[in-house]
């Protein structure tokens, strides 16, 4: 929010159409403020707003629980939702980010997540709660991301599955190159067992954290050993409070339904965390949905282990119902993901009349097609898959394929649909 204006910010895309922008309302119509070259038509250039404003009054005070600015959620379950996001919101997140990621004064970090996301915007202000450096990379590239690891030397990475994927993957990647990043940090999406062991080879990394969250409450849980635990999403936050409850898509759930230890269920986070928000952006109906008694309801699914610590396994609305088994897609796509010629892989449900869904894999491969043949690793109480088969044969839309696929070009896209925006 402007110290001079109090006018409210909402970050967008440049991809993002002008008339798209334009619909996101602030108590009024949104006016469009463009940084850098080539303004378009209807919108204002950041430079010369900066110009006029050098002639403005003094700066109007600014209090904790003013809005900073508004983060709008990627809208892939509806239309998007407003994300109002404090200043007091924003120094809790640096602060726990910071402390959770193991960052020490004067960390070098990759400014690549976009900053109209929440993983963009903590990387910037969690570097600058520690007077680090930002080192901005405006279009993502894998060659490019390592040219800037290497002349900046930088020392921590913050970023989804899929850039790590991309990285570890270019034929440009020598660990060398790399040899100057210490800490990782992923979320944003379940990072798979064989990727975390691909990463801890590639960079050895004396810190590798899951970081488990969203726009709405920036931080539900971490867990800092991924490497030892990989896809364990760990404790609560430094500010969260969480439960898993009976998971159900045909009635509503209240926060005390908790289930066993061991049990998979829904898990919910505390709205009194100072990382979280007060509700959506003139959304009464999102409200309602996802806010219940002082409780956010995340729509992810997830258990606690012997140990205490979480494990995130999928959404509750992608949960597969084969024969009356519940069938979890996260847990189908470990294993596959183990086969040596599967490079990629994504498990959905398909509907099926003896069934009623069947387990579908979609397996991307390491330059061939992958075969049936071979060790088949058990899946724990759960039927096998129904088919394996190349993403180009299901009758699925392209854009849920890419999704569940992680290929879907935006760095910002989850990888699932969630009520909001998930860092996990």
């Amino acid at each position: 929010m402007s110290s001079r204006t109090r006018a409210r910010a909402s970050p967008c895309s440049s991809p993002t159409p002008p008339r798209r922008c334009s619909r996101r309302r602030t108590g009024g119509p949104a006016r469009l403020v463009f940084a850098g070259a080539g303004t378009p038509a209807g919108a204002r250039s950041l430079a010369d707003l900066m110009a006029a404003g050098a002639a403005a009054p003094a700066r109007l005070p600014v209090a904790e629980s003013d809005l900073s600015l508004l983060l709008y959620t990627s809208g892939t379950t509806g239309r998007p939702k407003g994300v109002p996001r404090t200043h007091r919101n924003h120094h809790a997140g640096a602060l726990a980010h910071a402390l959770q990621c193991g960052y020490e004064w004067g960390e070098r970090t990759l400014g690549v997540m976009p900053l109209y996301h929440t993983m963009g915007i903590h990387s910037l202000t969690s570097v600058a709660a520690v007077n680090g450096c930002f080192v901005c990379q405006p279009d993502w590239s894998a060659g490019g991301a390592l040219a800037l690891i290497e002349a900046e030397r930088l020392t921590a990475l913050y970023l989804i599955p899929t850039l790590y994927h991309d990285l570890i993957h270019s034929p440009e990647f020598r660990p060398e190159r790399a040899a100057s990043v210490k800490k990782l940090a992923y979320a944003g999406a379940p990072m798979l067992a064989a990727l975390t062991e691909r990463c801890v080879k590639a960079f050895r990394p004396e810190v590798f954290v899951n970081h488990y969250g969203s726009t709405e409450i920036y931080t539900f849980s971490v867990f800092p050993g991924v490497d030892a635990k990989p896809g364990c999403a760990g404790r609560a936050g430094l500010y969260s409070t969480l439960r898993i409850v009976t998971a159900s898509t045909e009635r509503r759930v209240g926060p005390d339904e908790t289930v066993a230890a061991g049990d998979k269920g829904e898990i919910i986070a505390r709205l009194d965390s100072d990382e979280a928000f007060a509700g959506y952006w003139n959304r009464p109906d999102a409200d309602a949905r996802a806010l219940r008694d002082g409780w956010y309801f995340t729509g992810d699914m997830g258990y606690v282990d012997g140990d205490g610590d979480l494990f995130v396994s999928g959404r509750v609305d992608d949960m597969i119902i084969s024969g009356g088994e519940n069938i979890h897609p996260v847990e189908v796509e470990e294993v596959l993901a183990r086969h040596p010629q599967v490079r990629d892989v994504a498990v959905i449900g398909e509907p099926d009349d003896r069934w009623g869904e069947r387990v579908v894999a979609f397996c991307g491969a390491h330059g061939r097609r992958p075969h049936r043949g071979g060790a088949r690793p058990p899946l724990p109480r759960q039927p096998r898959p129904g088919q394996l088969q190349a993403p180009a044969a299901h009758r699925l839309r392209r854009r849920d394929s890419e999704d569940r696929l992680g290929q879907n070009p935006s760095p910002s896209a989850p990888r699932r649909p969630r009520h909001g925006d998930p860092t996990t």
